[in-house]
């Protein structure tokens, strides 16, 4: 069984943000967050702030890694560890959240993703199979997972939310985003296929956010991303969307302003997946 950490810092807790309280009364899952560069990171401190409760969750070995007990002591929220490439740890989570909850809770965000041969420096054309395999259960394989596990738990509430977050590679080709490619093809497949499912019995709807690439500590482990940042800037017409604003747009899908929005995949990428070509590109 996984342990639950529980950190406070009444400090914290008395600070006033500027909210809408769009979350106000909402509980939910933030999966992924490392450090604060990551997206699950301020999608988290967005939904706190928004009026929502939360638990965090991450893989034991990105927390000795990461500072997830500093936001876990900041927000008041409570960090289950899961290994998702273990289902009992899966299954274990969506239980203990809904301990905490006190019954079933209202969103979750994915936001795993983690490449083998991308790391060790493999080429695409030269993949250890072994790794790949590992790439998709974690990347992938991790979203059938966790909503697996909530829809057989009847663990979110209808009209609820979850989000998967990937990447236009899921559709077109960057030669160096390698395996991940693939994995979010799946991720976005799972999101189509589960969402009609969980639709039908909870009204549940399951989306994914193809983002801009973003700064994190994620991303920056990809050959030549910080040349592909500065193309993708000059791309897209309204620049490259940062990890705040891709938060911002998390939590209007965890809201009731977006209930219709099912089973699709949401570019968030300041217009780069619709431009053939911008003058900037040309120069």
């Amino acid at each position: 069984m996984s342990k639950v950490f529980y950190f406070s810092n009444i400090a914290k807790s008395k600070e006033t943000f500027m909210t809408n309280n769009i979350l106000k009364g909402k509980k939910g899952i933030i999966s992924g967050a490392l450090d604060s560069n990551s997206i699950a990171w301020k999608v988290a401190v967005k939904c706190v702030e928004q009026g929502a409760d939360i638990v965090l969750t991450n893989a034991p070995i990105a927390m000795r890694m990461g500072a997830i007990s500093d936001l876990s002591e900041k927000l008041n929220a409570p960090i289950i560890p899961c290994d998702v490439t273990d289902n009992d740890q899966v299954v274990d989570l969506i239980a203990k959240s809904m301990e905490h909850f006190g019954g079933q809770f209202d969103f979750m965000l994915h936001s795993i993703g983690m490449s083998l041969n991308v790391r060790k420096g493999r080429d695409y054309t030269n993949l250890k199979y072994d790794w790949t395999h590992k790439t998709y259960d974690i990347s992938a394989l991790s979203f059938h997972k966790m909503l697996q596990a909530a829809y057989q738990a009847d663990a979110i509430k209808n009209w609820g939310s979850v989000l998967g977050l990937t990447y236009i590679a899921a559709q077109r080709v960057f030669p160096d985003y390698s395996e991940m490619a693939e994995s979010k093809a799946i991720l976005e497949s799972i999101a189509r296929n589960f969402g009609y499912h969980y639709g039908k019995k909870s009204k549940v709807r399951v989306n994914t956010i193809s983002q801009s690439p973003t700064v994190t500590t994620a991303g920056s482990g990809v050959k030549g991303f910080d040349d592909f940042i500065s193309y993708a800037a000059k791309m897209s017409p309204l620049g490259n969307a940062d990890a705040n604003a891709c938060a911002d747009y998390c939590i209007s899908l965890f809201s009731d302003y977006t209930k219709m929005v099912t089973m699709q995949n949401l570019f968030h990428d300041g217009g780069f997946s619709t431009t053939g070509v911008s003058s900037e590109v040309l120069r």
